[in-house]
Formats: structure tokens, sequence, C-alpha cells
């Protein structure tokens, strides 16, 4: 599963183990050392499924639902007052979630801009 981590605007990808996330919702908050950044603290603030479906808070379980949408997560109408029904994915984090996108809320030993730094290197490097 690839983790997004963002602050201030930036964010990288990472790549995590599925099961240190399992039954997590959004908003919860989760400790960095999970992802190997000692001290972090993150919170869950979506996500998106294997088929592209989006994660949407107040949506009970991780199943997928059909919801009656006129604005938010997963809709964006064209004009005003037109709704739609459209497939969003519940809050709950499971085996079919393709993408957690987290936000850091504290910092750890290290500042995030030197985590950027240092996986725009390792990209370099495997390029």
């Amino acid at each position: 599963m690839k983790a997004v981590i963002s602050k201030g605007g930036k964010s990288f990808q990472k790549e995590i183990d599925e099961n240190l996330v399992y039954g997590k919702k959004i908003g919860d908050k989760i400790e960095g050392s999970i992802l190997g950044m000692d001290k972090f603290e993150l919170q869950i603030t979506g996500g998106s499924d294997k088929e592209g479906f989006p994660m949407k808070k107040g949506v009970e379980g991780s199943l997928r639902k059909r919801l009656l949408l006129s604005s938010g997560v997963g809709y964006k109408p064209k004009r005003k007052g037109v709704k739609r029904r459209k497939s969003v994915r519940g809050q709950s984090v499971s085996e079919e979630i393709a993408q957690l996108n987290l936000k850091v809320l504290k910092e750890g030993n290290k500042k995030f801009e030197q985590l950027l730094k240092k996986d725009s290197t390792e990209e370099t490097a495997v390029k």
C-alpha cells in the first residue's frame, strides 16, 4: 500500500505494510514509527481503493456504497443544486485500499523537509 505523507503543501510517497493500519478510520492518529519516521505523529485524511474510488468520512465500514451526493469528496457538481449518485468507499482502512493519505501533526527528531530531501535522493539513485 502507498502512503502519501504531506505537510504544508509538500508531500512524498512511501510504501508501507498494510497490516499495520488495518481497522483504522479517517481522522485516527497513528505513530510515525510504524512508517520509519521516529517520533512523528500522523493523521489519516483519506485515501482511495484499487479501482480509484475515494474514501469518504462518515460512511461506516470499508465497503463500497452508492450515495446521493451534492458536493464534497467523490463529486464536484458543475452547477449549483445538482445531485448525483456516486460510488465511494467507507472510512475504514482495509485490504482493498491502495493509497492512504496522511497529514503530519507533529514532527519528530528530523524535520519534514529533511525527509523530503532524503526521499528525492533515493529516487534519483534508483533511476
